[in-house]
Parts: C-alpha cells; sequence; structure tokens
C-alpha cells in the first residue's frame, strides 16, 4: 500500500514544479508590454517589409529575437544617419529595453525586418510575430503579438522625422 502514496507524493511534485514553471512564465510575460504594432502592407512580389511597436519592460532586459510564419528570416534592425547616409543594419545582440522605458520601433529606426516573404502581406489581415526576451539574469521569455498589416502607422502614430527646426 506504499506504492499508491509514494506515486501521489511524486505527481504532487510534479504538479507543483508545473505549476511553478507556468507562473514563472506568466509573469515575466506580463512584465513586457507591447502596444502599437504594425506591419508595413507589400506589393505583391515584394519580398521583405518592416513591422513597428513600442515595448515597455518593467525590468532591464532585451528583445533577443522574433519570428512569424510568413517570413523565412526575421531581424531586430537598427536604422541611423552615418554621416549624410542612412543605413541599416541587424542588431545581433538585440535591442535593449531599458526598466520602464517606452522604446519605440518605428520607421526610421529601430524596427522588426520581415525578410523572404513567404505570401504578400495585405492591408487589414493580421500576422503573428513571436517575440524573444531576454532578462538581466539571462532567462528568456516568449510573448506572440498579432500585427495588424497596414499602410501606414495606426492614428496618432507619426513618423515624426526631424530636419533642422521643423517636424513634418
Amino acid at each position: 500500500m506504499q506504492l499508491p502514496k509514494e506515486i501521489m507524493k511524486h505527481l504532487l511534485s510534479l504538479f507543483a514544479l508545473v505549476a511553478s514553471l507556468f507562473f514563472a512564465n506568466h509573469v515575466v510575460a506580463q512584465t513586457i508590454a507591447v502596444t502599437n504594432a504594425w506591419a508595413r502592407a507589400t506589393v505583391q512580389g515584394q519580398k521583405a517589409t518592416g513591422a513597428f511597436m513600442t515595448v515597455t519592460s518593467k525590468e532591464n532586459s532585451k528583445l533577443v529575437a522574433a519570428s512569424t510564419p510568413v517570413a523565412g528570416i526575421v531581424e531586430i534592425h537598427e536604422m541611423k544617419m552615418d554621416k549624410d547616409v542612412m543605413k541599416m543594419s541587424a542588431l545581433p545582440n538585440g535591442l535593449d529595453l531599458p526598466a520602464g522605458k517606452a522604446v519605440d520601433l518605428k520607421p526610421g529606426g529601430f524596427h522588426i525586418m520581415l525578410m523572404d516573404l513567404k505570401l504578400p502581406l495585405n492591408k487589414d489581415v493580421a500576422v503573428p510575430l513571436t517575440l524573444t526576451f531576454q532578462d538581466s539574469s539571462g532567462k528568456k521569455s516568449q510573448q506572440v503579438v498579432q500585427v495588424p498589416v497596414s499602410v501606414q502607422p495606426p492614428s496618432g502614430q507619426g513618423m515624426n522625422h526631424q530636419h533642422g527646426d521643423h517636424k513634418h
């Protein structure tokens, strides 16, 4: 009769472990908010586009990777001026997310590049994007975001390019 108690004890331990892992991942995912997500619509034959959003983490962390079934290659990129030339490059070490600070991924700056597209991204559809975050202790978590496809940013989220003393 000892066997059922021993099995029950192991099952309860296993259940507690699974519950704690689920809760830990759930809490980590809740420490990062993703808002205003959108991806730029494409035309037939276009093989790349960008995805944009605002990411706010409650603790210091990084956006280290992204993936989607609609693209063969997904990279975290930065566009910046180098002398008088706009250059785009991948961020192989991820994008820092300082605690409590909203980080904008937008056209002309940080963004997620979707390359080797498997199909055109049409306006008014949404694509799943899995974001992988890493906290300061090295622990990774994932968050799936449904990203609406549009020809322009969501209302109220302009591009705000600055040239000299004026904006447009």
